[in-house]
């Protein structure tokens, strides 16, 4: 099993295109289907290793978290429940894979959850204006990209337990409830984590605005 690219022509073929992700892992389990694994790793590749690669930080150290993560599908098989969706499984496991990564690698920072709280709680949707919010000028458009830019870096600057809620949830689109699950959490506090976080970039995003204007570099 690799990660690199294959054409179109070279993986499963078409029988499975069109199948739901955890029929596929069924079809391999029970089955012993190898097309329907491979057509799980085809759809998975690129947005599970871009999850990982900011995750991890560590374009070499993802590809090996995402080798590792398959490899545990391929294990945990058999306590795939029929019905349950497969992509929060799949994360599951691919968070579990990246946490050890960073622990192996010496950088896992743990958790307390008594420094969930915070006086700077924002709308989740002001991530979300900053992130999706349009462009109609070129310049307006420029200026979006920078934006983007900057909430990238910051996102990648919090700690581990912070940064993840916020991948999860808005660069891979997944709901409260499965990120929840994935990290094992209960909802409160995965709501707590993203408030928190969201709060922390908020905060920095002021203070940016607020330098610049001070300095005079502020965009009419």
């Amino acid at each position: 099993m690799t990660r690199a690219s294959e054409p179109p022509t070279a993986r499963a073929d078409h029988r499975v295109a069109q199948v739901d992700e955890g029929e596929l892992l069924l079809r391999y389990r029970d089955k012993g289907d190898r097309g329907a694994f491979d057509e799980l790793v085809h759809r998975y590749e690129r947005e599970l290793y871009s999850y990982l690669r900011r995750y991890l930080g560590d374009a070499s150290l993802a590809d090996d978290v995402f080798q590792a993560t398959f490899l545990q599908v391929y294990r945990k098989r058999h306590l795939y429940e029929e019905g349950r969706p497969f992509r929060p499984w799949l994360y599951a496991i691919a968070t579990h894979q990246a946490v050890d990564a960073l622990r192996k690698a010496g950088r896992h920072q743990a958790v307390s959850l008594d420094a969930e709280q915070t006086s700077h709680e924002v709308a989740a949707g002001s991530l979300l204006q900053l992130l999706e919010a349009e462009a109609p000028s070129p310049t307006a458009q420029l200026e979006h990209e920078e934006q983007r830019e900057w909430i990238r870096a910051e996102v990648d600057k919090l700690p581990e337990h912070l940064r993840s809620v916020v991948l999860l949830t808005y660069y891979q689109g997944l709901k409260y409830r499965e990120v929840a699950e994935i990290l094992d959490i209960p909802v409160g506090t995965m709501k707590s984590r993203l408030h928190t976080a969201l709060g922390r970039i908020h905060t920095a995003w002021q203070q940016t605005r607020d330098g610049k204007e001070q300095s005079g570099d502020g965009r009419a």
